[in-house]
């Protein structure tokens, strides 16, 4: 082959690596469609408005996702692009907000270039009745805390602006917000790298009586929240209750059962899980189960 017909093959050769990195790009241009949009009984909105983010398809169930409610407790299911809610109009305040967590998102969302949190404000969704606005919370004396937190929702644009949706928002004192309670998001954050795949119910434990706050005293304050981890893959689980005030104690403390937190709401996580498997994992609580994580005080 000579110098000249060499030159010429090396061209071709570049034309068509030009050629499949930009088909390459295209692909990647799409946004991360949810799993999570398969239509379920009852009254449901799939929220499908933004096409901005980066691409990511889960390949897990979805399913495990599913929260079985009292049937006389007030619900709209919302399916965003990250999160679903379960959201209450009576209260103002989300029943229940559930997720996947992956290493791959983790991952993401630890990155230099992750979404930062400064750059969103919340905001109210108009399109689910009884949301409240963001102003609602305004000299309450309580926080506006993320249900989903949004450190787990740092890997995409719209995975954070519907996190920070009022629907994925509840009254929470700061001493509890801040302190034990995000210790417990982060040491799930961190067990989502080792995990693989966690799935996470996080919400209030409404009672009697509860405060009010807003504008027309109509947005409850829960006295205390839960948040229940599942992991798939190591076929095991653990939930946490906490008071909605300043605790004193490690975050660890606080761990418990899945069939507590369903004896406390009348929920029902992991429906679809086979009978025999869902008892032996809903009854089970150890921390020594899972990773050791030391927040910085």
């Amino acid at each position: 082959m000579t110098k000249k017909q060499k030159r010429k093959l090396y061209y071709l050769l570049a034309l068509l690596l030009l050629a499949l990195a930009g088909y390459h790009g295209y692909q990647k241009s799409g946004f991360y469609k949810s799993a999570y949009n398969e239509d379920l009984p009852g009254q449901e909105t799939t929220r499908q408005d933004s096409q901005e983010g980066k691409e990511y398809q889960s390949t897990g169930d979805p399913s495990l996702l599913d929260v079985k409610l009292p049937k006389d407790l007030a619900n709209q299911t919302v399916r965003y692009k990250a999160i679903t809610v379960y959201f209450n109009k009576d209260y103002r305040v989300p029943n229940c907000v559930a997720y996947e967590l992956t290493n791959t998102m983790t991952s993401m969302a630890d990155s230099r270039d992750a979404e930062n949190r400064a750059d969103y404000k919340f905001e109210r969704d108009h399109d689910v009745k009884g949301c409240p606005d963001w102003w609602d919370y305004k000299e309450s004396g309580y926080t506006r805390g993320h249900m989903a937190p949004a450190m787990d929702m740092r890997w995409d644009k719209t995975a954070m602006e519907q996190c920070f949706l009022m629907t994925n928002i509840c009254p929470q004192l700061d001493e509890m917000n801040d302190g034990e309670w995000r210790h417990i998001e982060e040491a799930v954050h961190k067990w989502s790298r080792t995990a693989g795949r966690l799935i996470i119910f996080t919400g209030p434990i409404f009672t009697d009586n509860m405060d009010r706050i807003g504008k027309h005293g109509d947005i409850a304050v829960p006295e205390s929240f839960f948040k229940v981890i599942y992991s798939p893959k190591q076929n095991r689980a653990i939930a946490f209750v906490m008071e909605n005030k300043g605790m004193p104690n490690s975050w660890t403390n606080y761990a418990t059962t899945i069939d507590k937190v369903e004896e406390l709401t009348g929920y029902d996580f992991l429906a679809l899980l086979q009978d025999n498997v869902e008892n032996v994992i809903e009854s089970k609580e150890n921390i020594k189960d899972w990773p050791a994580y030391y927040p910085r005080r």
